[in-house]
């Protein structure tokens, strides 16, 4: 005669499969079909232990995914932090870095513009690293390919100024607009068009695609706090108590 399992115990046991899953092919039809009536009658009385156990399984799932994130990082630090290339901002000096990926087609990486500025401004102590990602389209990548251009023709100054208006500028990117752009900030319109296609860009654009490849980095704007992985938009406060947790931790 079989025995029925309580319902704490039940609970305990669907909360714990597959790990110590429970075998019923042990049992007879008649006991199988018992036992399964138990748990249907139980969950229809207890549907709260659904939810505990997709909930459990999710925090599972983020935990799982949070650490691979985080060795992939590590795996990446020297392309991520120290590549050479990308533009540094913020302060250069800060105990905290914080890298962005980025498309300035992207409507999420413009909303997250002034934010990510706000969290610089109100700390003083975080260090920015912007990568040019562009991933929507011809727009995007002429847009990087003139920031980065900048850059190389007029320095680290010139190219926060150009990022800044390309992130808020709402028109086409063509030439006739982006030689606009570079005569209003002053700087050399001729040699930046000229660079835009070098092979430093194109290389610069390939590493940085190369290095999101292997982070499994697919949209923007995605971000690497320290050691950490933040896909998508988030507010300023938000990434602001995820800086002082990381101070807390050391």
């Amino acid at each position: 005669m079989m025995r029925f399992l309580t319902p704490a115990v039940l609970a305990v046991a669907l909360l714990a499969a597959p790990a110590r899953a429970l075998d019923l092919t042990a049992m007879t039809e008649s006991e199988r079909a018992a036992f399964r009536a138990e748990v249907r009658a139980y969950l229809l009385d207890n549907p709260e232990i659904i939810m505990e156990a997709v909930g459990l399984l999710e925090q599972r799932q983020a935990m799982a995914e949070a650490a691979a994130d985080t060795a992939l990082i590590a795996d990446n630090a020297d392309a991520l932090f120290d590549d050479g290339h990308s533009w540094v901002g913020g302060n250069p000096d800060g105990d905290i870095t914080l890298v962005e990926f980025m498309d300035y087609r992207c409507g999420f990486c413009r909303k997250a513009a002034p934010e990510v500025e706000a969290l610089l401004k109100s700390d003083g102590n975080i260090r920015l690293i912007v990568k040019e990602f562009p991933i929507l389209g011809e727009a995007s990548l002429v847009s990087s390919q003139f920031a980065l251009a900048t850059k190389e023709v007029a320095g680290d100054a010139a190219y926060a100024q150009v990022h800044e208006a390309l992130i808020a500028f709402k028109g086409d990117v063509d030439e006739v607009a982006l030689r606009r752009l570079a005569n209003g900030l002053g700087l050399d319109a001729d040699a930046i068009m000229a660079q835009m296609d070098s092979p430093d860009i194109r290389r610069i654009l390939k590493e940085n695609h190369d290095l999101a490849k292997r982070l499994n980095i697919s949209g923007t704007p995605t971000f690497v706090l320290e050691d950490e992985m933040l896909r998508g938009y988030l507010p300023a406060d938000q990434m602001a108590q995820i800086v002082e947790q990381k101070r807390a931790r050391r």
